[in-house]
């Protein structure tokens, strides 16, 4: 019978599931090992998959539940199209079949955090709350202003020893103040995070492929996307938001000079650099590795902002920063070690409420390695790394 097509297959439901995933046809053709056409025909209903080519487009190819090619119609999901207005439609044309299941993802997460909580944030005040940022309004009070809310001093800020340390506080910061933080190593290693706005449970997605200063920043980046009340998916090339609409291009210039307010306020950087003598282009090494570490950012984000003060080119600072670019190079902190990977990957908050859920025997640990998108075999395991300290 494994061999028969199966019978009840919505083909709509196939076609909706290749498509949910950024898929072509070509695409599921390499992976199933079968012709184009055949793919096709599963899609307009004049032939069928078989049982076990089903379990694998189910699995493998479209990481969907067996049951939901069994719907009478598909499932009414948003789209990243429609998600993450603030990008190029060619890009976002472009995103890739991993992207789009860690954006579903971050939905999941979204409806677990629904489960575990009920209808409200953990935290009484949570942040967006608190503050709704404007572009009309002044950047430096709106930053400053978040500063306080975090609580987040500059003297604590140079205290830090390293860029491990910066943003795990800065991590944990943003949490508690009601914000959910996950990360991923992405295979589109252009993107650098995305955000989900949300009444009651927003969400961060940081790349975890990329630098931790550059997660800093697109943490605040994103940040800044909730406190406007709206979605945002960002890329690690800036030169993106020149292909912008008018509208879309304000939006991410303010969301990108808020991180990097936040993060190197103005009225400081001024005192840092004052007593600077020479050429800022010609000492640029010097001056920006200096006050990347003062403020645990890169130096190319220091770097921006002489750029803003005029101090340097345009042309200087692109060159400067494709160099800085090339000499980076990821740091595996995780060692390799799958648990210290997912308790880096897992928002704190999240993961501790599904721990105290199960250690109050309201849901199983196989409810529990669900939440927490792991298997049961794992969830032992999982559960001795988390007890140790705070995760990056």
């Amino acid at each position: 019978m494994k061999r028969q097509p199966v019978v009840g297959i919505q083909p709509e439901v196939l076609k909706w599931a290749r498509e949910s995933i950024g898929k072509t046809l070509a695409d599921v053709a390499r992976t199933m090992e079968r012709p184009a056409d055949e793919i096709e025909a599963w899609e307009n209903g004049s032939s069928a998959p078989t049982y076990v080519q089903l379990e694998k487009l189910a699995y493998e190819v479209y990481k969907r539940p067996l049951a939901v090619f069994f719907f009478p119609s598909p499932l009414q999901e948003s789209k990243p199209q429609s998600d993450f207005r603030t990008l190029p439609e060619d890009d976002l044309q472009e995103l890739l079949p991993d992207t789009y299941l860690i954006i579903r993802r971050a939905r999941a997460y979204q409806i677990a955090l629904q489960e575990l909580f009920g209808a409200n944030n953990p935290v009484p005040n949570p942040i967006w709350r608190a503050i709704t940022l404007s572009e009309k309004d002044s950047l430096e009070k709106q930053a400053n202003q978040v500063r306080i809310f975090l609580n987040i001093s500059l003297d604590a800020q140079e205290k830090w020893a390293d860029d491990d340390e910066a943003l795990k506080q800065w991590r944990s910061a943003v949490e508690r103040a009601g914000i959910f933080v996950f990360k991923n190593a992405f295979k589109q290693k252009t993107i650098s995070s995305f955000c989900l706005s949300d009444d009651q449970f927003p969400i961060i997605y940081l790349n975890n492929s990329t630098t931790k200063t550059r997660q800093i920043f697109s943490l605040f980046h994103e940040l800044a996307h909730v406190l406007l009340r709206m979605n945002g998916l960002t890329k690690l090339d800036v030169n993106y938001i020149e292909k912008l609409p008018k509208r879309e291009r304000k939006i991410e210039e303010f969301c990108n000079k808020f991180a990097a307010e936040v993060l190197i306020p103005t009225e400081d950087f001024k005192k840092q650099t004052a007593a600077l003598s020479g050429n800022v282009e010609k000492n640029s090494d010097r001056i920006c590795q200096h006050l990347a570490k003062r403020y645990g950012v890169s130096r190319e984000a220091v770097l921006r902002r002489f750029l803003d003060r005029g101090e340097i080119s345009s042309h200087f600072y692109e060159n400067k920063a494709a160099f800085w670019a090339g000499q980076q190079k990821k740091k595996s902190d995780e060692g390799g070690d799958y648990y210290k990977t997912q308790k880096a990957y897992l928002s704190l908050s999240f993961s501790r409420e599904v721990f105290n859920r199960f250690y109050r025997r309201q849901i199983t640990k196989d409810e529990a390695a669900e939440y927490l998108n792991i298997k049961p075999k794992s969830f032992d395991s999982l559960e001795e790394e988390m007890s140790v300290g705070i995760h990056a």
